[in-house]
């Protein structure tokens, strides 16, 4: 019988919070019984296993990542709508490390798979943005690879204290959205 009041949300919920602790890479089963007050066999009323665990958090990452890069663009375009995605992005892999590293790679089921989904809905963002600074179809895939290689790159070097040299790191990331936004205007003008 599950503990009274433990749903799947709650479990997955609790191993994505212990994920960003101590590291997506040290995420097991049985600490996270020990977090939830159960013994490691009672999870499995609620998740298959580590693998449906890992997915139910790359499925919870990439939703919150979804709606936290929307709230943010709201009502901006161009380089604003640039700005507040790159942010919003980086805020949210500097806050959820092990979350976003269960995003990274994660395999896509069918056409009504939540991961799909939310990371369809969270390219889409990314479309908006680059359809305003004018990106036809055919380079579209080359531009969303490059914006998601640029935000991940700088977000993941950041949280791995990857920028030990002088200089101002949030200065470098305005820089960055500075010369995306003008090589994408470029882009658009041609």
């Amino acid at each position: 019988m599950p503990r009274a009041g433990l749903s799947r949300t709650e479990v997955v919920a609790a191993g994505a919070t212990l994920a960003d602790e101590r590291g997506y890479g040290n995420l097991a089963l049985g600490a996270l019984a020990e977090r939830l007050g159960v013994r490691p066999p009672s999870l499995y009323k609620h998740i298959d296993g580590l693998a449906d665990l890992q997915r139910g958090i790359a499925i919870l990452a990439m939703t919150e990542l979804d709606q936290r890069v929307r709230d943010a663009m709201h009502g901006t375009s161009g380089s604003a709508a640039l700005a507040a995605f790159a942010t919003a992005f980086r805020d949210y892999v500097m806050a959820h490390p092990g979350r976003y590293t269960a995003t990274v790679g994660a395999a896509l089921g069918g056409p009504d798979d939540p991961l799909r989904l939310a990371g369809g809905r969270v390219l889409e963002s990314l479309e908006v943005i680059l359809r305003g600074y004018g990106v036809r179809d055919g380079e579209m895939v080359h531009a969303l690879r490059t914006l998601r290689c640029t935000f991940h790159g700088f977000a993941t070097l950041r949280l791995a204290d990857g920028f030990q040299w002088s200089g101002d790191i949030d200065d470098s990331f305005a820089w960055m959205i500075r010369f995306l936004d003008r090589g994408f205007g470029e882009i658009g003008r041609h």
